[in-house]
């Protein structure tokens, strides 16, 4: 995969997660009841895009540092954003408006700073490491849920994703799966960050939805995409060996942290509200 694909990962990630918040919110208002709304087709294809953005994103970090796939994936809530204004008439702040036109600028450094990255050979102990922080991270989220403070559980959650990002950076793609179907699935049973992939996704998911059954969208949003971006973009600088282009370090620093910043302004924003909302009353 060359790096320009890796991007288009990227890119399809974050409009994914983008158009399937706004299906799943639409969904979510058109079902009389839960069941009902959990059936519903547009329910149904906003689940589809997520888990379609998600697969993206983890062969985006296959080729691209972790810094990278986490700005641009952040790029979804300006998605969300604008879809939500075209389908659900939210109202857009200028503000937002800034926001969203700092996103693609950032978003534009970022792909021009991140370069082709050599694949990830990650020490043994560095994926028992990535596995045992995904469950430590669960444990501490299992205590979050019953004391029921929205801003840890959001903390907890952009940690989570975090550590997926990580785990799917450090993850060796099996050789040969297609011509080797059950060797590869068992070389993936087998591998430490693959377990620490699906235990830190699950525990995000679970401590997302209570954070924003709990708190108020925008500084539970904010919150988590601030830590889901700073906090492993640093970790695959320092443990995976993720780089810049030469002379494109702060023009990187700066595009990342713009992003960061626009990222908590959309989190406040009535689109970003009005979708959360409605897809967050859909399971109770």
């Amino acid at each position: 995969m060359t790096s320009g694909l890796a991007l288009t990962f990227a890119l399809g990630a974050a409009f994914g997660y983008g158009v399937g918040s706004v299906l799943q919110a639409v969904g979510a208002r058109r079902g009389a009841s839960t069941l009902r709304a959990l059936g519903h087709p547009l329910y149904l294809a906003g689940l589809a895009c997520d888990t379609l953005a998600w697969l993206a994103s983890l062969a985006a970090l296959q080729k691209l540092p972790v810094y990278a796939v986490q700005s641009v994936t952040a790029g979804s809530l300006a998605v969300t954003v604008v879809i939500a204004r075209i389908v659900l008439g939210a109202r857009l702040r200028r503000r937002d408006t800034g926001a969203i036109l700092l996103t693609v600028a950032a978003l534009t450094v970022i792909s021009l700073a991140a370069g082709p990255e050599p694949p990830v050979t990650a020490s043994t102990a560095l994926r028992v490491g990535l596995a045992g922080a995904a469950v430590l991270t669960a444990i501490a989220g299992v205590a979050a849920l019953r004391v029921a403070r929205p801003i840890v559980a959001a903390t907890l959650a952009g940690l989570s994703w975090g550590i997926t990002a990580l785990c799917a950076r450090a993850l060796a793609p099996p050789p040969d799966p297609l011509g080797h179907p059950g060797a590869a699935a068992w070389d993936l049973l087998l591998e430490p960050v693959t377990w620490g992939l699906v235990i830190s996704g699950v525990a995000g998911t679970i401590l997302y939805a209570h954070a924003l059954r709990h708190g108020q969208v925008g500084p539970v949003t904010a919150v988590l995409w601030a830590v889901e971006i700073v906090v492993p973009s640093v970790a695959g600088v320092l443990l995976l060996g993720d780089g810049v282009r030469a002379g494109w370090l702060p023009w990187a620093v700066l595009a990342t942290l713009t992003t960061v910043a626009a990222a908590i302004v959309l989190a406040g924003a009535p689109g970003t509200a009005d979708t959360a909302a409605a897809d967050d009353n859909t399971p109770g």
